[in-house]
């Protein structure tokens, strides 16, 4: 039986509390009020059963399956399931053969949810494509993944793609309280009293997943004797035990690696070493390759503190070299040295926007060749004068002397007055002055 055919079944005791607590109606549905607010085009279409092709897209725990699930409970339609980890190009034909015939001799329309659906390569995912057009089938796919990145346009196109976002306190609150108050289908046969910091716990340590909330819920009412009056007292360190450790949202492959990878950058760039080892620290846990995270650092070193600390790609190429040399865990140490030197370093983007205004200067401006005082004299200095006149700086006062370098000069390095930068600026203001 597959994971509908057991929701529809009158007897869920076995069953894990979060499947029990599949939402039979739109109203136990809690969170997505962007989606399924009153009024919301995929709240109406569910309750007309009007639903065409659509793909959730979210993280675990955030009700793609739990809305899939009260779909197939309200549908007329036939409901049909598959699985892209398991399933392959016979399955899908075999599904879309029997959509066909009960069109025929029934009339019948059939809904096909493909859970999982990013694991489909190409040619899975184009197989569905013909049969989704003509409306033989209702396509529902689910996946923790971009379908932007995942899915191929074609079938995006001719489906609505629907974000799901993690739980918010205020949604995993209302599950919490369901779990323990419906006696039909949740754990309100219990006399369960979750105290504030438990519950605190419970949802700080879910991340936004309401499958692991209820699942920690489930085993700590279990497992936990109930007090003199025949009360189970769910406290912070029923919590504790029930959760273990919070399940870090970080796919190494998916979404999560380059929010996180952005906001580490962004935090070293802006300033916040606490923040920058906040996000490295989720990093090292989720098990991303340091290398990876010390190219980042080295590339923010140059990018964003450039010359107003030189030192930093310095410390930054280092650490690099100091990850491939020792491993983890201990290469930790160097990334957090250079992280935080970096994050806490005076910053300075000059020379980036220089090297990118000079391509630009290259790719569009005026063509300039180089001054014959300029080019290499080994060869051609006797016939054709090249490097005759050119003034050797180290031949003159201060080891420079004011000669042309480019023709129609132009500037491209405009140095800040952050740290190191601001002598440079100085010094480069005197020579272009003469």
């Amino acid at each position: 039986m597959d994971l509908f055919t057991q929701t529809q079944d009158t007897d869920l005791k076995d069953q894990p509390l979060a499947l029990r607590l599949t939402p039979r109606t739109l109203d136990h549905f809690f969170g997505q009020e962007h989606l399924l607010g009153p009024g919301k085009l995929l709240r109406r279409a569910v309750e007309a059963d009007r639903l065409g092709s659509v793909i959730f897209f979210g993280p675990s725990g955030s009700g793609k399956s739990a809305l899939a699930r009260l779909i197939a409970l309200k549908t007329k339609a036939h409901f049909s399931e598959l699985n892209a980890v398991t399933a392959g190009v016979a399955d899908l034909r075999k599904g879309i053969e029997g959509a066909k015939l009960r069109k025929a001799a029934q009339g019948k329309s059939t809904i096909l949810l493909v859970d999982e659906i990013h694991h489909f390569n190409k040619s899975q995912q184009d197989a569905l494509l013909p049969d989704v057009e003509r409306g033989t089938i209702t396509l529902i796919g689910l996946t923790t993944e971009n379908p932007y990145f995942y899915v191929n346009t074609a079938l995006r196109s001719r489906s609505q793609i629907f974000e799901f976002f993690p739980h918010n306190d205020e949604s995993l609150n209302k599950i919490i309280d369901r779990a323990i108050t419906d006696s039909e289908w949740g754990l309100g046969d219990f006399k369960i009293n979750v105290n504030a910091e438990a519950r605190k716990h419970l949802i700080n340590m879910g991340n936004g997943d309401a499958r692991r909330i209820l699942n920690a819920l489930e085993i700590g009412v279990n497992t936990t004797r109930p007090d003199e009056n025949g009360m189970i007292q769910f406290t912070l360190a029923v919590a504790e035990e029930s959760v273990q450790r919070r399940a870090l949202s970080y796919d190494k492959h998916g979404d999560e690696h380059y929010d996180t990878i952005s906001a580490f950058i962004k935090s070293m760039r802006g300033g916040d070493p606490d923040a920058a080892l906040y996000w490295m620290a989720k990093m090292i846990e989720s098990g991303e390759d340091p290398r990876f995270i010390a190219r980042r650092i080295l590339i923010c070193a140059s990018e964003d503190v450039g010359n107003a600390d030189p030192r930093a790609l310095v410390v930054a190429t280092a650490a690099f070299q100091a990850v491939e040399l020792v491993g983890m865990p201990e290469g930790r140490i160097p990334l957090a040295q250079a992280a935080t030197y970096v994050a806490s370093a005076p910053k300075s983007n000059a020379a980036y926007l220089g090297v990118d205004a000079a391509i630009l200067e290259v790719k569009k401006g005026k063509k300039r060749e180089v001054p014959n005082h300029l080019k290499d004299a080994n060869m051609d200095k006797e016939e054709r004068g090249h490097g005759k006149g050119y003034m050797y700086p180290h031949g003159y006062p201060g080891h420079w002397i004011p000669q042309e370098y480019m023709p129609d000069p132009k500037v491209f390095y405009e140095p800040s007055d952050e740290g190191e930068e601001k002598k440079i600026k100085e010094r480069l203001a005197k020579w272009r002055k003469k």
